[in-house]
């Protein structure tokens, strides 16, 4: 599935982009899927917010339960000072999250898809296991920005062995918002870690090391077109600005860990009963 020279550049880099590796008509269908979840999404019921401007002190009891659901979250500037919805549900989610490869069948087929697997075994993995996958929307100018972090901050296993795969489902660019990351990145210290303690059902982001994120000079814009996949080490410094444009800037990630590692109970991301999700 990789070659070696694309196995080498992730190994250096903590990263590499995969152009053309998935098809319209795969595109179209979490596309689909995912619209007509928003269309049964009922904002009067539930108006959970979701931003990294308050260094994740909001998360709360839906987003806790997203683990083993299927939860929509808003853009931050889809609300009014009322919290009424500025625009229509198709513009106004941020993502839905995070057991869509679980519970709709669209998803779960996309997941399942062979090359997944593949690449991951390219990469080293003997039993590569599906934890999370994020719908993400970034919406025509309120598209809110994600500030620098890296994964093994949210999801904690031991050893890390945490992968990302982002999945273009429309082309990305500097406008839209797409992902910004730090070559070579991966190899610097894990910054933060966020911990929930279950008694009292709250997270903390800790900081675990001073170095500073990077600098506009160390950042490198991935700008790709639909059909991109983008695979990223656990510990690679990402972020992505805010869309600009009056175009959206779809993407979907997945998160895999090694089947057999000790996933910590301070995680967010609990499955109790959901169970293992094999590529």
């Amino acid at each position: 599935m990789l070659s070696r020279e694309q196995v080498d550049e992730f190994r250096e880099q903590g990263y590499v982009v995969l152009p053309s590796l998935v098809g319209a008509d795969a595109l179209a269908s979490i596309r689909a899927a995912a619209l007509a979840i928003v269309d049964r999404f009922d904002p009067e019921a539930e108006r959970t917010v979701f931003t990294t401007k308050d260094r994740d002190a909001g998360r709360d009891d839906v987003f806790f339960a997203s683990a083993e659901g299927v939860r929509c979250f808003l853009e931050e500037g889809a609300l009014d000072p009322e919290g009424r919805l500025r625009c229509p549900p198709r513009l106004a989610i941020n993502k839905i999250g995070h057991a869509l490869h679980d519970l709709v069948p669209e998803f779960r087929a996309f997941c399942r898809q062979p090359r997944f697997g593949a690449l991951l075994r390219d990469l080293g993995y003997a039993a590569p296991v599906l934890w999370q996958t994020m719908f993400i929307f970034k919406q025509p100018r309120i598209g809110g920005e994600v500030r620098w972090h890296q994964d093994a901050t949210y999801l904690i296993c031991e050893p890390a062995c945490v992968t990302g795969l982002w999945v273009a489902l429309e082309d990305a660019h500097r406008d839209n918002g797409c992902l910004w990351v730090q070559p070579g990145g991966h190899r610097t210290p894990l910054r933060e870690r966020y911990e929930v303690d279950w008694r009292t059902r709250t997270g903390t982001l800790r900081t675990l090391d001073a170095t500073p994120w990077p600098g506009p000079d160390e950042a490198v814009a991935l700008e790709v077109p639909a059909g991109t996949v983008v695979v990223f080490h656990d510990h690679l410094p990402h972020r992505s600005s805010h869309n600009h444009s009056a175009a959206s800037r779809h993407a979907f990630t997945m998160h895999v860990a090694e089947k057999g590692a000790a996933w910590a109970e301070r995680n967010w991301l609990q499955r109790p009963r959901l169970g293992d999700f094999a590529l």
